[in-house]
């Protein structure tokens, strides 16, 4: 054999012959030698998926204080440490260290992807060399290599096959077909999907019947797993709508910062006579009132309240903005299988040539019945189908079992779902002996049994595609099971009803034999075999699916459905969950001819996409982004991965989905089910809502430090507040009275209207103007107060206590004014829904009773003791914030915009 360094592995082995992939990999019969095997493993690498290296844990902790606002705290921290105010260095880096690290706690999930995936793949493998089957470590085969296959094995490579006897392979997890892809050898056109090439085994994917021998056409990373892995190594995930508007707002805001403490310090340096060291700590003093530095750990702890809201709901979050951008969803991509279906075959229909049966029920379970015009069957009246029903349950190798209060198979689907049908019809014949059976092969697609029905005679069960028994058979049972002359056309039409619905038929067929017979040929099937009829099955939708859909198409969401499933079941299942009018389903091929700008349109116009690989999802969800979509997609497969990473919010399903799915995922449904992203939808627009009150809740409190500090060095007053207690109150208010507003209810009308526009701004105009005229109002009251009390011959240190005491019972009354927004919060009915309210201003006014007596905040916050009377001014402001807030809501009802 050559020992060729060169070596290259053939593109499209499924295109090829055997021989011909032979000669491709320099490989024969008799497998590799250990020299040669040894040779390839030192070109090619071990069979296993490369880890992408992960930046040290200093490095992803540092990448957190890349924001425009810490910049600014940073340099408000150096420049207040370089004047010696250590206290002020030290809180304003403890801001922003606690800041940096419940951002790095909440990091890191691409590498568990990628492990994920690895999990999937096989650990031994029994490959063929210098002629002698050895047991050997999935991880040393090498391209050329010759791999056995049997039932239950993992493939361990990708494989050309060589030789298939009755091999069927579980490939859901990878191409999204919701049954066993039958085997052959059949030479493909180039142009072939991955999900129809039949001689092809792909790693990762399971044996479900069957052995196999197959060519290493491809390791590691040159397997189809392998692409995949590399596709989501390499997907680039957008920012959230949250996280691009503050990190807007974060830069416009810094800029407003600078430029105005850079004004405020020329006015002070041209109009008085402050010293330098003075106006440089009141420009810090600015820069510190303006930004909201608890702003990022109070949108943190809302969201992190909606991940315990939302787990409650059977959506697990794994990163807590995907909380946030739930509620901006535009388009949910589905998957089909197991996401929208109960990935559970179903038998539906039942056709024989006297009549047509309805079946009721979803799954393995066996509750269900049978139904003839409307009207429950009585199983014995019913001949023909009672025959049928035999040949169903008796030719069939699946067992049903209810494990753990869950009905299971042992098998195959579609064999579980025949098991099924004849229980929920009420048979309970016993299963004769079995003398001899063919067992199903994908040349002859049929499955036959040799059986003994009585003491004299033998009996033929037949099950199998429907074309091939009616070629087998010459006739038909009527009603009283007498054998008549097979009517071929009215099989067909009723077979292409079926199909054209998107169901897989299966059709029954049974024959009398001599008594003595002991084995059963094919050819044995040539005469006297009589077509009973046939049965429709289907991976069924789930009903609460259908109702989500319903519930998001109101709430203006589109869904869209994403399979690899063959166009006719996508297209027919989707008419049933009333999801699209489609008369065609988009296919794999459409997609790939498509460029990226005819694939924008073509995502515009349709929502039900057929027969799709992982790249071509991936390039669906790119083109709804291109079109300005926030966009959700779910999957359970590992071919679904590389799309769940790019998309806004990626969801897994927690039961049947993939290790590698649920970490490339930001949340996953614990239920597996469609309904639980609807209710993660409305959870994730409550939050949003409860986002923007405290946005527009903490910000006036910034704003009204600001004004303070910018009035005071304008007029040329003493500081009425300095930067430490300025930290003071924008850490406290945040912690308490802007975290209870992350437990308000949410609005009754929240699913009823559309989604918001993406990249709009979080705050509207109105907002904007409620943010301005309160900021302008507590900062003036609190300036107003702190002259007063100077005039009224208090020290410096009492008038500033009294000044931050204002600010504090400003905020106080104000967070009843932002529990709504628009509406009147001068209702006593709605005063007690929100308990959190109540306990952080509790909380608030404990804190500020230790701000105001304890000697050591007077040492480090420059606070003094009150009397009983300095508390009346800031408790007057209070009230008259909240009066004067509640007067503006009703001018401003009349021009808020139409919602």
């Amino acid at each position: 054999m050559n020992h060729d360094s060169d070596l290259r592995l053939p593109e499209k082995p499924y295109s090829r012959s055997v021989e011909e992939t032979q000669q491709d990999l320099n490989t024969s019969t008799e497998g590799l030698s250990p020299e040669e095997a040894g040779q390839r493993f030192e070109h090619f690498g071990p069979n296993r998926l490369p880890e992408a290296p992960r930046d040290p844990w200093l490095i992803r902790f540092v990448r957190h204080f890349h924001d425009t606002l810490i910049y600014v705290l940073l340099g408000a921290a150096a420049i207040t440490g370089a004047l010696q105010h250590w206290v002020d260095t030290g809180v304003i880096l403890g801001v922003v260290v606690i800041n940096a690290i419940i951002g790095f706690i909440q990091e890191g999930k691409a590498e568990k992807a990628l492990a994920g995936i690895r999990k999937m793949l096989s650990t031994n493998a029994r490959a063929l060399r210098n002629g002698k089957w050895t047991e050997i470590e999935a991880d040393q085969l090498v391209p050329g290599d010759i791999v056995a296959l049997k039932s239950g094995n993992r493939v361990p490579a990708d494989l050309r096959l060589s030789e298939v006897v009755n091999l069927r392979i579980e490939e859901s997890a990878l191409t999204g077909e919701s049954v066993p892809s039958d085997k052959s050898l059949e030479v493909l056109p180039e142009n072939t999907g991955v999900g129809d090439r039949s001689n092809m085994a792909f790693s990762g994917t399971l044996v479900a019947a069957g052995r196999g021998v197959g060519i290493v056409t491809g390791t590691g990373s040159q397997t189809e797993i392998g692409r995949i892995n590399t596709m989501i190594a390499e997907v680039q995930t957008l920012a959230t709508p949250l996280t691009r508007q503050m990190a807007a707002f974060s830069k416009v805001l810094s800029y407003v910062i600078i430029v105005l403490a850079a004004i405020m310090f020329g006015l002070g340096w041209a109009l008085h006579d402050y010293t330098f060291d003075e106006l440089f700590f009141a420009a810090i003093g600015f820069a510190v009132a303006a930004i909201p530095e608890g702003l990022p750990a109070i949108l943190t702890i809302t969201l992190a309240i909606g991940v315990q809201r939302m787990a409650r709901r059977n959506a697990i979050t794994r990163q807590l903005s995907a909380v946030e951008t739930l509620g901006s969803v535009t388009v949910v991509c589905s998957d089909k299988t197991g996401t929208l279906t109960r990935n559970e075959m179903t038998a539906r229909h039942v056709v024989t040539a006297e009549a047509r049966y309805s079946v009721s029920g979803e799954g393995y379970g066996p509750e269900g019945t049978l139904t003839r015009d409307g009207s429950t069957i009585t199983l014995q009246n019913e001949v023909v189908l009672l025959r049928l029903l035999e040949v169903m349950d008796h030719c069939n190798d699946t067992t049903v079992e209810k494990v753990e209060g869950q009905w299971k198979i042992i098998g195959e689907p579609t064999e579980g779902a025949l098991r099924v049908l004849a229980q929920k019809a009420g048979s309970k014949a016993t299963a004769p002996e079995r003398v001899a059976s063919i067992p199903f092969e994908s040349e002859n697609k049929f499955m036959a049994v040799l059986t003994q029905s009585t003491n004299s005679s033998r009996r033929v069960l037949l099950k199998g595609a429907p074309d091939r028994l009616l070629d087998r058979c010459q006739w038909q049972s009527d009603a009283s099971g007498q054998s008549v002359g097979l009517n071929r056309d009215f099989w067909e039409k009723a077979i292409n009803e079926l199909s054209d619905q998107g169901l897989r038929v299966l059709a029954a067929a049974s024959g009398e034999v001599d008594g003595a017979k002991e084995t059963l040929e094919v050819a044995d099937l040539e005469e006297n075999m009589v077509f009973l009829g046939v049965v429709g099955i289907v991976d069924p939708p789930r009903p609460e699916a259908t109702e989500a859909i319903k519930q998001c198409r109101k709430a203006g969401i589109r869904v869209k459905m994403i399979t690899g499933d063959h166009a006719g079941t996508a297209l027919a299942i989707g008419r049933e969950m009333r999801l699209s009018e489609q008369v065609h389903a988009v296919t794999g091929d459409q997609i790939e001819a498509a460029s990226d700008e005819e694939l924008e349109q073509l995502v515009q116009d349709n929502d039900i996409f057929a027969r799709t690989s992982p790249n071509h999802k991936l390039r669906i969800v790119t083109a709804l982004q291109a079109r300005r979509e926030v966009v959700a997609m779910t999957g359970d497969g590992v071919n679904d991965a590389p799309a769940l990473k790019r998309a806004d919010v990626g969801v897994a399903m927690g039961i049947k989905g993939t290790e590698a799915t649920k970490e490339a995922a930001q949340i996953v449904l614990a239920d597996d089910n469609f309904a639980s992203i609807e209710r993660a939808v409305e959870e994730g627009r409550a939050i949003y809502d409860n986002l923007r009150k405290a946005i527009v809740f903490i910000l006036p409190t910034n704003g009204a430090e600001a004004f303070v500090m910018l009035a005071a060095v304008v007029f040329g007053m003493v500081l009425p507040l300095t930067p430490v207690q300025i930290l003071w109150v924008n850490m406290v208010t945040a912690v308490t009275l802007a975290l209870a507003l992350a437990f308000e209810p949410a609005e009754p009308n929240i699913m009823t209207r559309p989604p918001r526009k993406p990249g709009t701004s979080i705050l509207d105009l109105l907002l904007l103007w409620r943010i301005a005229f309160v900021s302008l109002l507590v900062g003036g009251l609190t300036i107003g107060i702190f002259i007063f009390e100077r005039r009224s011959g208090l020290s410096e240190e009492v008038s500033r206590t009294v000044a931050v005491n204002t600010l504090v019972f400003g905020q106080i009354f104000y967070l009843f004014n932002s529990r709504f927004l628009r509406q009147s919060s001068l209702r006593i009915g709605e005063l007690f829904t929100n308990k959190a309210v109540w306990i952080a201003v509790g909380a608030l006014l404990c804190l500020q009773l230790i701000f105001v007596y304890a000697p050591f905040m007077h040492t480090t916050f420059g606070s003094e003791a009150l009397e009983l009377r300095h508390w009346l001014l800031p408790l007057g402001a209070g009230i008259t914030v909240f009066f004067i807030v509640e007067a503006e809501k009703a001018l401003m009802a009349g021009i808020r915009p139409k919602r």
